[in-house]
């Protein structure tokens, strides 16, 4: 197996503090005995290009960025169909899946984790055929409010600062009327806002989607938000969600290996926090462990103990 690995930056992600740490990033693998080929990605799209091409053989793959730039490399791999295990340094600004496994943010104890690392499968989803997710797509109202809410306010009133950004679009909620089918489950409602996921932190709040979430399981977790008649159901909503919650009607939730949603109207989407498209119809299939993570072997998996 070859010893050469591709670690593979975006220069822009988490203020570039990254290239501060390069050259130890660099001397840290060296000292593992891996030569280090590096990367730095040109733009949006650029690492799906890069991976997919690759002809070289790697022992793994760095890459050193936010969940956007993890999401590049996992459709590069999908779409040149290559099997090369990941180690991941989340450096970007929410990191959601890196923080549902509890990776460490510190860049020096992430690249020890992944030297020390060994390969986990990890599901991936699938939209509309092409496309490719690792952790949530999602549509409506809320899809915006995780990103966009003051990181200060997160760190002075925690999930009530999400509760106040919320509130604040009360006004501008659309409903959107779905026919929802899955595995065992058919329901023709107006929502507000959905989410298909395959982690426990959304928008930096751990918990969201549910109990018993397991990253590897094949299945994804959906939370699916009635429309609200009032400002007291839209506050009971979201604080059901932050108190891990589900006891209401105003909030159908599952767990499923495949999902078809089909709106009267077209939906905007996002995919891993980037706007996905607007569609009418879609279908969302989790492709069981379709890659591999490097994860030290001692720290818990994601509904292990």
């Amino acid at each position: 197996m070859s010893q050469r690995i591709l670690l593979i930056y975006n220069p822009r992600a988490g203020k570039g503090q990254f290239l501060s740490a390069l050259s130890s990033v660099i001397d840290l693998f060296t000292k593992a005995g891996l030569a280090v080929e590096v990367y730095p990605t040109q733009g949006p799209g650029d690492a799906v290009n890069k991976i997919a091409g690759l002809r070289d053989d790697y022992a793994m793959i760095v890459p050193a960025g936010g969940d956007g730039t993890l999401d590049e490399i996992v459709t590069g791999l999908m779409r040149g169909r290559k099997d090369i295990p990941v180690g991941y340094i989340p450096v970007g600004s929410t990191n959601d899946f890196a923080s549902s496994l509890s990776l460490s943010n510190n860049i020096i104890e992430a690249v020890g984790d992944i030297i020390d690392g060994e390969p986990r499968g990890i599901d991936v989803g699938i939209f509309n055929i092409e496309h490719v997710f690792i952790y949530i797509a999602a549509f409506g109202a809320f899809t915006e409010v995780a990103y966009e809410t003051n990181q200060d306010l997160k760190n002075m009133f925690g999930h009530a600062a999400y509760l106040l950004e919320a509130t604040k679009r009360l006004a501008d909620l659309k409903a959107y009327e779905i026919q929802v089918n899955a595995e065992n489950y058919s329901m023709r409602e107006e929502y507000i806002f959905g989410m298909v996921t395959n982690s426990i932190s959304v928008g930096g709040i751990k918990n969201i989607t549910g109990t018993d979430v397991r990253l590897d399981d094949g299945l994804f977790e959906v939370t699916l938000i009635r429309n609200p008649k009032n400002i007291l159901e839209l506050q009971e909503i979201i604080g059901c969600l932050l108190m891990q919650n589900r006891d209401t009607d105003l909030i159908d939730s599952f767990k499923t290996s495949w999902v078809e949603l089909e709106a009267v109207h077209e939906i905007p989407w996002t995919m891993d926090g980037e706007y996905g498209g607007s569609w009418k119809r879609v279908r969302i299939e989790n492709r069981k462990q379709a890659f591999r993570l490097l994860l030290e072997p001692e720290r818990a998996f994601i509904g292990e103990n």
